[in-house]
């Protein structure tokens, strides 16, 4: 559903990616672990064709309007309330209106439907913006560090909401640099480190490999190990 081949990226004379390789199958909630600045969110906007690759070939198996975003800067309209700001988007893809609700009911903020967005927590308006992302009910998710500076409450809300978008059919590309949010989430993930994924695999797999079993402190360790770098 998602692929990488080689994929190189350069910003002036620094490479920020190099020989970048990966696939994400259908269904698959596919996670892509590294420190800030290793290139996640670079990765994310060629996906997405915000950034052109300098070299390597990339794709995804659906249509731009079969692609959901949730990336770090939100764009919701401040001063408007949640479902006008849903609204709008109903608008651009052109579907009913009726729509905004639903995707409030799922992420929890039907209540919250009036209210606006400059009175929202840092939570709820992660929660907004996954609706928004949702709204047009996508086959493929991209999520960049979704859950980064929320309390462990409604982090366990967003993991939930994330679980029943693959079980409804979705493909999920998450990235973190939280050990545990991959372990519970991912079938796969890719470590990257300065630009190079480092190692790919089943959490469990990659665990195995370097002698360890499938929990939080090992695979951080297993990340360590290969980079000399801690993730937080």
């Amino acid at each position: 559903m998602i692929r990488m081949n080689g994929v190189v990226k350069r910003f002036g004379t620094k490479e920020v990616l190099s020989d970048v390789t990966f696939a994400v199958k259908e269904r698959e909630v596919f996670g892509l672990l590294g420190p800030s600045g290793a290139g996640k969110t670079t990765i994310i906007n060629i996906l997405t064709n915000q950034l052109d690759a300098d070299g390597g070939s990339h794709g995804i198996g659906v249509t731009p309007f079969e692609t959901g975003l949730m990336l770090d800067e939100d764009g919701l309209y401040a001063r408007l309330n949640c479902l006008e700001n849903l609204n709008i988007f109903a608008d651009i893809y052109k579907i009913p209106r009726s729509r905004s609700m639903e995707a409030l009911k799922d992420v929890c903020l039907a209540d919250a439907a009036k209210k606006p967005v400059n009175k929202l927590s840092n939570g709820m308006r992660q929660r907004l913006a996954l609706a928004r992302a949702i709204l047009h009910k996508p086959k493929v998710m991209f999520l960049d560090e979704p859950t980064s500076g929320l309390d462990p409450g409604t982090a366990r809300g967003i993991h939930k909401l994330i679980n029943n978008l693959r079980d409804n059919g979705a493909t999920v590309f998450l990235t973190t640099h939280n050990m545990e949010e991959a372990v519970k989430l991912c079938d796969n993930v890719a470590l990257l480190h300065k630009g190079i994924i480092v190692e790919r695999g089943a959490p469990a797999d990659i665990c195995r490999r370097y002698g360890a079993v499938k929990t939080v402190p090992d695979l951080e360790s297993v990340f360590i190990k290969l980079t000399g770098v801690e993730l937080e």
